[in-house]
């Protein structure tokens, strides 16, 4: 099968993004990628906005040329109090594990035939048009775009990470592809099979007795395992799947 002949499965989870659709169906449809070849799944729960009602009108006109274009709904009743940042350490854990039961509510529901998923978080703001091609072309079980808030800066998804957690993709830059330990969700293209096969985001600390795992973990201390995407990850390392990443193919995220 040749990369423009595969189907994909884009996949975003939603929450409060009422802000981030007019680029994020943007970027949509400015895919070179054969629209009939592209599907899309969106969950949408838990928002204080009007998020969902947004992404309903939407999608009547939007990405018209996909092969289907689905939208979930499910409240979880994860809340984080007004005024506190999202990232805010007390909370992550907890936060992630909602984010990891809603990506794989959506997996579930959304995954038909499709030979590749494409998870792309709503506030990722800018990325090649071809992006999808170059993924595809790269013929790897998993694989992670840099994700930036400038480019030539940073790297925003810090859930990216090698050497106990040491090192992240702004530290890797130079390099063609780089073997990761764990992987972030802003972008991460996954053959379809392997989440066939098992591989889904754990919301629960997962791998407590991986060698992969990092030694100290910064929510808790203990070495307790990894959540969510990191978690997913280590339990692709456990089923023998490397994780790679491409420090030098960047895409924005939204300050």
């Amino acid at each position: 099968m040749t990369p423009s002949n595969a189907t994909v499965l884009i996949l975003t989870p939603m929450k409060t993004a009422s802000g981030y659709l007019d680029s994020y169906f943007a970027g949509l449809e400015a895919l070179t990628y054969p629209h009939d070849r592209l599907s899309l799944g969106i969950l949408e729960g838990d928002s204080f906005d009007d998020t969902f009602a947004q992404v309903e009108r939407r999608l009547q006109t939007v990405c018209a040329g996909f092969k289907s274009r689905l939208l979930f709904q499910k409240n979880f009743g994860a809340t984080v109090p007004a005024g506190v940042p999202r990232f805010e350490a007390v909370y992550q854990a907890a936060r992630r594990a909602v984010l990891a039961r809603a990506r794989n509510h959506l997996l579930f529901g959304a995954l038909r035939d499709h030979d590749w998923v494409l998870w792309l978080d709503v506030d990722v703001v800018e990325y090649p048009a071809d992006i999808v091609e170059r993924l595809i072309a790269l013929d790897l079980d998993i694989v992670h775009p840099h994700c930036v808030v400038d480019y030539g800066g940073k790297s925003f998804d810090r859930n990216a990470w090698c050497d106990d957690g040491r090192l992240h993709m702004e530290d890797l830059r130079g390099r063609d592809r780089v073997r990761l330990d764990s992987v972030g969700g802003t972008m991460l293209l996954v053959r379809a099979d392997r989440h066939r096969d098992g591989l889904v985001f754990p919301p629960f600390f997962y791998g407590a007795r991986s060698r992969w795992i990092r030694s100290s973990h910064p929510l808790r201390g203990e070495s307790i395992g990894e959540i969510e995407t990191e978690g997913l990850a280590i339990m692709a390392k456990d089923m023998g799947i490397e994780c790679w990443g491409l420090p030098d193919l960047e895409i924005r995220h939204a300050r």
